[in-house]
């Protein structure tokens, strides 16, 4: 041990390092948001007449949220004679009938409403978008995944800044409907509006790339034709088009102040299906893209932004390899002295770790200012849920680094905005691995970590280590007890938490 501990010392320090780098550019985006906060964006120009939109419905076995979809649809504040409605339809269940049951209703409003029902879902989502688009009217394509719920002055609201021919892409904010329905979507609704409120506005603001969020925005058709269109090479086909798009010289708007409410998963199966298509599609998108971004004649900022977004997620693999550094590097301490110690190690825990609560504080202020405090309490469980999805997540990144291919798995929605929502009786389930398994055992094995921490007297390593086994055995006893319905009564999705504050 005596070579080898100053090894997987120095290993653990190099990861740490990394994971640091990630963190200090959480910083960047923290300072760049508050640089440019009041630098909002306005229109050229309004339109004098305004212009035909086309709104785009992807759904694929959506019979829960459909109809809200439809009849939020029908409450826009927009000329009805201004409005096109396609239903781009790809589902294999009772999905069919509702949506051919909504169309009809939606005509008999005086909608120009369309059902185009794919029954080959060749290239998922995307491809339903390019087959719809075939039959635009509209020169403008506001899209809306099925559980998204828009304000009825959305379009009016946005519409006015493709008078600016430069312009491709209107991005709205996500909001969440059911943001305090439990602990799980509370944690969900801040990792959102970490990356919605401070990324998003950051990078647009400041003159960098950003990218379309795959729903609650609206596109020039033009725009997307230029770009190469829809393409379904990977699982995130609004991140790989919004690339190609600003490296054609289009420009995109970000709207903080603009929110379209969504449905939050609220299940933990639910949610790791949905971060692994989003993981695994951002390296997918990341080995397609950033050569093309590198060979371009755009400013060196705008680059190494670029290749911070797009590599962000490879920070899972650095945690999963930090997972089997700390134990050995915990024994390997004292070699190095307790001073030594320190000075390495304090610096990278507040880029690696510090500047992640820093991070999601901002975004709580600034879209809650007058009670953003009441989400500190959920701040350990946000770093926690993190670490407990680096298996997840680290999983999909090799997939992309490996070309392994999956189908494009949704993510069930199930209409919830209220507690006594009867979710748990749906025939939609999330599919079901052996991940949780592996995070039972990380669970177990960091717990033993953290007593023999304590044991030994170390107690600040014992609470900066606290995280993990909390974050590994709430991902994975979340999943297992949805496999049990023995043990229902345990699931972390059922606790409930307040709901006396509104959601913004």
């Amino acid at each position: 041990m005596d070579l080898t501990s100053p090894l997987w010392y120095f290993a653990y320090t190099a990861v740490l390092i990394g994971l640091a780098g990630y963190g200090s550019h959480r910083l960047t985006i923290i300072f760049l948001y508050l640089k440019h906060s009041r630098k909002r964006p306005e229109p050229l120009k309004n339109f004098n007449e305004l212009p035909l939109v086309t709104i785009q419905l992807p759904v694929f076995n959506e019979m829960h949220v459909v109809d809200r979809l439809l009849d939020s649809v029908s409450k826009i504040d927009y000329p009805q004679d201004k409005i096109q409605i396609q239903l781009l339809d790809d589902s294999t269940d009772d999905t069919v009938s509702i949506c051919k049951a909504g169309i009809e209703r939606m005509r008999s409003l005086g909608f120009d409403a369309e059902h185009i029902h794919r029954t080959d879902r060749t290239g998922y989502k995307a491809g339903a978008l390019e087959n719809g688009t075939q039959y635009a009217k509209g020169e403008y394509l506001f899209i809306l995944d099925a559980d998204f719920v828009p304000n009825a002055d959305v379009l009016l609201k946005t519409i006015h800044y493709f008078t600016d021919e430069k312009i491709g892409m209107i991005q709205t904010r996500w909001g969440h409907l059911n943001r305090t329905f439990n602990v799980l979507t509370r944690i969900q609704a801040m990792f959102l509006d970490g990356h919605l409120e401070l990324e998003q506005t950051a990078r647009n603001r400041s003159g960098r790339f950003f990218t379309f969020n795959g729903t609650a925005g609206i596109w020039r058709k033009s725009c997307i034709a230029d770009a190469g269109g829809w393409e379904h090479d990977t699982l995130t086909e609004d991140m790989d088009l919004s690339y190609r798009a600003q490296l054609k010289g289009w420009r995109f708007i970000f709207l903080n102040d603009v929110e379209t409410p969504a449905e939050l998963p609220v299940d933990m199966d639910g949610f790791k299906s949905q971060q692994h298509r989003w993981t695994k599609g951002s390296i997918q998108v990341c080995k397609k893209v950033l050569p093309a971004i590198w060979r371009s004649k755009i400013p060196l900022f705008v680059k190494m932004e670029a290749t911070a977004h797009l590599t962000s997620n490879f920070a899972y693999l650095l945690l999963i390899l930090l997972c089997f550094l700390i134990y050995p590097s915990q024994q390997s301490q004292p070699k190095f002295g307790e001073l030594t110690y320190y000075l390495v190690n304090v610096p990278i825990f507040f880029f690696a770790s510090v500047s992640v609560i820093l991070f999601y504080l901002t975004s709580q202020k600034a879209l809650r200012p007058q009670t953003w405090w009441k989400e500190i309490p959920y701040l350990p469980l946000l770093l926690a849920l993190g670490i407990g999805m680096s298996i997840t997540n680290a999983k999909a990144v090799m997939e992309a680094i490996f070309n392994h291919q999956t189908a494009f798995i949704r993510t069930p929605k199930y209409g919830i905005e209220q507690k006594n929502s009867d979710w748990k009786k749906s025939s939609y389930k999330a599919i079901k691995t052996l991940t949780p398994v592996v995070e039972l055992l990380f669970g177990f094995f960091f717990l033993f970590v953290v007593v023999e921490a304590a044991m030994k007297g170390n107690w600040s390593s014992a609470i900066l280590l606290l995280p993990f086994p909390v974050g590994f055995f709430y991902t994975s006893m979340s999943s297992i007890a949805r496999m049990m319905p023995s043990f229902a009564t345990a699931k972390e999705a059922d606790i409930p938490v307040s709901d006396s504050e509104d959601s913004h």
